[in-house]
């Protein structure tokens, strides 16, 4: 290899776990939460296979959660809120006139696997 040339990679996590979840009743529902929390500002949705959620990453700072990311291939949620959103919709908007924008990431394989165990849960 010259020093110009770069090998690349593949390793998927292997596992995500997620500390808290909340099920909402309906896609206004979580919609109107994520405009609440983002207190204004723009924020969004991801819609896969039926589901949309967001989800909020612990982040790897800390010490213990960084060497279980590079040793494990482990990452930690400290919360997903879903609901079941059976077609996909560019915006979702309440009753309020809230409107939050949907980004479908259905190609995403390990995304495909975190909606197919939500829409497992009860």
């Amino acid at each position: 290899m010259s020093n110009c040339d770069v090998a690349v990679s593949y390793e998927p996590f292997r596992e995500i776990v997620i500390m808290e979840k909340t099920r909402f009743g309906s896609p206004e529902e979580i919609a109107r939460f994520t405009s609440v929390i983002a207190g204004g500002k723009l924020a969004g949705l991801y819609w896969v296979d039926g589901v949309v959620f967001l989800y909020f990453p612990l982040t790897a700072s800390n010490t213990a959660v960084a060497k279980e990311l590079l040793e494990k291939r482990k990452v930690y949620w400290t919360y997903v809120g879903y609901a079941m959103m059976p077609r996909y919709m560019q915006t979702i908007e309440t009753k309020e006139k809230m409107i939050v924008p949907v980004v479908d990431i259905s190609a995403d394989p390990i995304l495909k696997s975190v909606a197919q165990w939500l829409k497992e849960q009860q």
